[in-house]
């Protein structure tokens, strides 16, 4: 484990205990790993701007991966951005508005737009989506790269979403079950695995020098591409299963307390 250079982290349910607040430990532990040239990179389903705020001072000094893989950037530089077809949002809008209680999410390079008028959901999704828009038909395009369509539902996401929308699995399209009652739906290539081969490859890292933490169904592919894999002890238990290692919960903070052991064994 002595030769690590990257760790890369999901954020809710994982870096993030269930209060979404950062261990006060991480300043001081990003002292060391900076000092130690190990790059800190937060990888979310969230869109951009919902990831970077919990970072302010670093933010230009890190790597973000955001919308599960669709945008990556890095000390302020592109990596990547993906784009969803506009027919592909299309149908999927479409279909989203037959599930009851289903509500959609486009998440974009400058904002996210939504056209529900459920005003608790909008509470709800603006702590994830800061930078939103309301409008009144999704199907029609909006001015912007839209990366990803995220899908809440009240009760569960994988009993009453998925079932509907895994149709599009078979039109080059990928559906994961980000949360508990969260669903995204976003090109085939895309997704943190994807994403972290782009940025190793860009920072000449390779997987043995790779740590990683994750929670649910859309961290399998990051985990697995990081040999130092760690679920959280509150993980899915297919996460559990891809997953080398196991830290403690995200409500004690085992990112941190991970990072810290290891940091204090060399």
């Amino acid at each position: 484990m002595k030769d690590i250079k990257l760790i890369v982290t999901d954020m809710d349910g994982t870096f993030l205990n269930s209060k979404y607040e950062v261990s006060p430990d991480f300043p001081q532990i990003y002292k060391e790993l900076k000092k130690r040239k190990i790059i800190f990179v937060p990888a979310s389903g969230r869109q951009m701007s919902g990831i970077t705020k919990y970072f302010g001072e670093i933010e230009n000094e890190i790597g973000f991966i955001a919308e599960n893989g669709g945008y990556i950037v890095y000390q302020n530089k592109e990596i990547f951005a993906d784009k969803l077809h506009q027919t592909a949002i299309v149908e999927i809008i479409k279909t989203i508005r037959q599930i009851p209680n289903a509500r959609a999410v486009l998440s974009a390079k400058n904002s996210s737009y939504y056209e529900s008028s459920d005003q608790d959901f909008i509470d709800y999704f603006s702590k994830y989506y800061i930078k939103n828009q309301k409008k009144e038909d999704l199907t029609k395009p909006v001015e912007d790269s839209v990366f990803k369509i995220a899908v809440y539902h009240p009760l569960s996401s994988e009993d009453f979403l998925y079932p509907s929308l895994k149709k599009f699995e078979n039109e080059d399209l990928v559906v994961v079950v980000s949360g508990k009652n969260w669903l995204d739906i976003m090109n085939k290539h895309t997704n943190k695995g994807i994403a972290i081969e782009k940025l190793q490859k860009s920072l000449n890292i390779l997987p043995e020098q790779t740590m990683a933490f994750g929670d649910y169904f859309n961290d399998i592919e990051m985990l697995k591409n990081a040999h130092y894999s760690f679920a959280m002890k509150n993980a899915h238990p297919s996460v559990k299963e891809a997953a080398k290692f196991e830290a403690c919960s995200n409500d004690s903070f085992g990112v941190m307390e991970t990072i810290k052991n290891y940091l204090n064994q060399f």
